[in-house]
């Protein structure tokens, strides 16, 4: 045999019993140490939520509130707790809600109004006054003007002089409270609400804008406005009505030439 292929032969030899070396050594080694992952918990605190959605108007009992597990890092101010009031739910039975409150959310101070308070007061916020207005299917939208919506009042009187039906919005945005004697839309959401009668959530001066509104009126009318405006000012109203007053054209006669103007006089 050449020498060339013995030197060759030795080292194939010689490299595989390196690689056996290397690879016995490889299988005996320990597998890296794995890393335990610790989850703590976060400290819960019981709160008194709804058990079930409760609409305006609607009173507390026993099976329409619950208490639950609440993460104590997101306990905010307003809530009820275990800790702090744990007859809460005996105290509030009876209380009237009054916004809107969804299934699980925590039962709060102020959307809701003591146990011996009349619905409809108790349904009014601070400085607000509740008024009433006639109103048909063909003067409140058809009938699909629900409690909650908001409006715009119409005025429709007939002009001293004969002409067309003179219409001006004196109340704008204002929220309706009741139809009739109902505080609450239909459960589904759907239905509709007939009814001769809509009480409005107004400011005092708004109260006596319509009051002076119905007595020169022909007829009032609502004008149903989008959910989307609900966070629009309310406050803008017929103001000129606070005085007894209404604007109307006369004709001044000055060196011989009829001046046209306008001036305030007391509605009549």
């Amino acid at each position: 045999m050449k020498p060339a292929r013995i030197i060759i032969l030795a080292v194939a030899i010689v490299a595989a019993g390196l690689a056996g070396v290397l690879a016995m050594r490889l299988s005996g080694a320990k597998a890296p140490d794995v890393v335990e992952t610790i989850v703590q918990k976060e400290p819960t605190v019981r709160v008194l939520v709804a058990s079930e959605s409760l609409p305006v108007g609607s009173r507390l009992n026993e099976k329409s509130v619950e208490w639950l597990d609440w993460p104590k890092g997101g306990i905010v101010e307003g809530f009820i707790t275990n800790d702090s009031r744990a007859d809460a739910a005996e105290q509030l039975k009876g209380s009237v809600v009054r916004l809107p409150i969804f299934k699980g959310e925590p039962i709060r101070a102020e959307k809701i109004a003591d146990s011996s308070s009349r619905i409809m007061s108790s349904l009014l916020p601070s400085g607000k006054r509740a008024v009433a207005t006639e109103i048909s299917v063909a003067t409140g939208a058809g009938g699909f003007v629900l409690p909650n919506d908001r409006v715009d009042v119409i005025m429709v009187r007939d002009p001293k002089d004969g002409g067309s039906p003179l219409t001006e919005n004196v109340l704008n945005n204002v929220r309706v409270l009741a139809i009739d004697q109902q505080i609450q839309e239909a459960a589904d959401g759907t239905k509709s609400v007939v009814g001769t009668t809509a009480t409005l959530e107004l400011t005092p001066d708004q109260a006596k804008i319509i009051t002076v509104a119905q007595q020169m009126a022909q007829r009032l009318t609502l004008a149903l406005r989008s959910v989307a405006d609900a966070q629009e000012s309310d406050t803008v109203a017929a103001d000129y009505l606070l005085h007894g007053g209404g604007k109307s054209e006369i004709q001044v006669i000055k060196s011989g030439s009829i001046v046209k103007g306008t001036t305030t006089q007391q509605a009549k």
